[in-house]
């Protein structure tokens, strides 16, 4: 299987603009997807809260502005709906994409996640109860008839995807642990086309000076991919080569609509090759 491309919006704007921007920039290179997040907000390093895009309002934006690629959620937060609701959103979704242009991805969320859903007063609930709910939830969409990925690490979640759903996504550096998980899952999956993907923030410029110089500017977090086309195609080509047929890039410098086209025109190709 060819491997796909994917890249993350900027949700967290006051407006959709730029979003649509990147989503445009993606489709006339290339790419295969985008994807938007599902944040109530976010909170910035000096504490002050981040506004974020409603992640349906932000897809239906994003489907009915473009014409052939994929828009997705990465990663939908099971607690934050019923399941029913979720459904029905990602339906309607559906509608004004188009057939075969949707990907789910639905998680239980983290600890990151408790204030977010306490500030809107709804329960973070345990671990088993997030399980439960992201259960709940994966076999609501799959109603839908469009394929459910499940974001995370937890073993429990790990036995969601594995048992209900048709893909897994992984966020985050660390390909050694990610090529285990991936085999694991895979062995243990039900869905005869398990898909496996892997998504992480990345730097990306002309080369690896000035990536550096932009990471440092950008105050990127450790784990980071930083560097030109082929120092990150190398990155990316690891997890490639670890099981990942989607590799999903959240640039660090989001709105920038040039890492939409560097991922289509540069990057796919030395990932395809």
């Amino acid at each position: 299987m060819t491997v796909r491309v994917g890249i993350t919006l900027p949700s967290f704007r006051e407006t959709a603009g730029p979003a649509l921007a990147v989503a445009a920039a993606a489709e006339a290179s290339g790419v295969d997807a985008v994807f938007a997040y599902d944040h109530l907000f976010r909170v910035a390093a000096d504490g002050t809260r981040r506004p974020a895009l409603e992640m349906f309002a932000l897809l239906g934006a994003v489907a009915a502005s473009t014409t052939s690629i994929a828009v997705g959620s990465l990663v939908a937060r099971a607690t934050l709906r019923p399941p029913a609701v979720l459904a029905s959103g990602f339906a309607t979704v559906a509608r004004i994409a188009g057939p075969d242009r949707l990907l789910v991805t639905i998680g239980a969320g983290d600890r990151e996640s408790r204030e977010e859903n306490e500030s809107f007063g709804l329960e973070f609930g345990t671990l088993g109860e997030r399980v439960e709910a992201l259960r709940d939830a994966v076999d609501a969409v799959r109603t839908v008839g469009v394929p459910v990925w499940v974001g995370g690490t937890h073993p429990a979640v790990l036995d969601v995807a594995a048992g209900h759903a048709h893909g897994w996504n992984r966020w985050g550096y660390g390909l050694e642990r990610f090529a285990e998980q991936a085999a694991g899952i895979r062995a243990a999956a039900t869905h005869t086309a398990f898909a496996v993907s892997w998504g992480g923030l990345v730097v990306l410029d002309d080369d690896d000076a000035s990536a550096t110089d932009k990471a440092e500017r950008l105050d990127a977090s450790p784990g980071t991919i930083v560097g030109g086309p082929d120092t990150v195609a190398r990155a990316l080509r690891g997890y490639v080569d670890g099981g990942a047929d989607w590799v999903i890039v959240g640039p660090v410098d989001s709105s920038d609509p040039d890492n939409a086209r560097r991922l289509g025109e540069e990057l796919a190709p030395r990932l395809r090759a």
